[in-house]
């Protein structure tokens, strides 16, 4: 099966990291939260697996669209 990839839906700045490479998530569950119109919205899970690879830095500033995080399938 291939890597699922969790995408952000807003550009912004990454403001916080809820999870760290290799740690179990559910469905649903956030990753990061993006700073964007003075708002922190969660990028979150879409399956529940393990975190792969964590793509962003906080502070990194992200486009719309954008991977943030690799969850193992």
């Amino acid at each position: 099966m291939p890597d699922i990839k969790i995408v952000t839906e807003v550009a912004g700045r990454v403001c916080a990291l809820a999870v760290e490479n290799g740690a179990s998530i559910g469905d649903g569950d956030e990753i990061a939260f993006v700073e964007a119109m003075k708002m922190e919205i969660p990028v979150t899970s879409t399956a529940a697996e393990k975190i792969k690879a964590i793509l962003v830095k906080l502070d990194d500033v992200i486009a719309e669209g954008q991977v943030v995080a690799i969850i193992d399938a």
